[in-house]
């Protein structure tokens, strides 16, 4: 019997199946392959020991009252720390990264000094989302840490 042209057959079937296996395959691959290379590591190197200092750590950042804002203008970042009564804060200390949400290629790690009423430093902001991880030292030792999200308009 001649083979019709058109004709479905076990050998289209298989690579019809082969095909879209190698695809499903491919997507899983790549995927994870973006995942791991973009991942920014560890947060702690030890996850228990900090979560038996958690507690003491937040009690004493609460204690101080602070808080804290973020902006940009142009190619300035602005980070704002005020204690419970708005009034403006100067730490001992404050160092911090600035970076994309996803992935840690743009990160950048600001020069920020204290003008008076808030801590300002050049930065190079594209639009989107931008998170500050900064840690200040208090005047009287302790140590705030916080992530602050900053939002910049394209």
């Amino acid at each position: 019997m001649a083979k019709e042209k058109g004709e479905l057959t076990g050998r289209h079937v298989l690579m019809i199946f082969c095909g879209a296996f190698a695809v499903i395959i491919g997507v899983n691959l790549a995927l994870a392959y973006n995942a791991v290379k973009t991942f920014p590591g560890l947060e702690v190197k030890n996850s228990y020991v900090a979560s038996q200092e958690f507690d003491q750590r937040r009690n004493a950042q609460v204690a101080l009252g602070w808080s804290v804002y973020a902006s940009a203008q142009e190619d300035q970042v602005t980070l704002e720390i005020t204690d419970g009564d708005g009034n403006p804060v100067e730490v001992a200390r404050l160092t911090a990264t600035l970076g994309r949400a996803t992935h840690v290629k743009d990160d950048q790690k600001p020069d920020f000094q204290f003008d008076g009423t808030a801590y300002v430093a050049p930065a190079d902001l594209g639009p989107g989302n931008w998170n500050i991880r900064m840690v200040a030292r208090a005047k009287n030792g302790i140590e705030f840490t916080q992530r602050v999200i900053l939002h910049v308009r394209g």
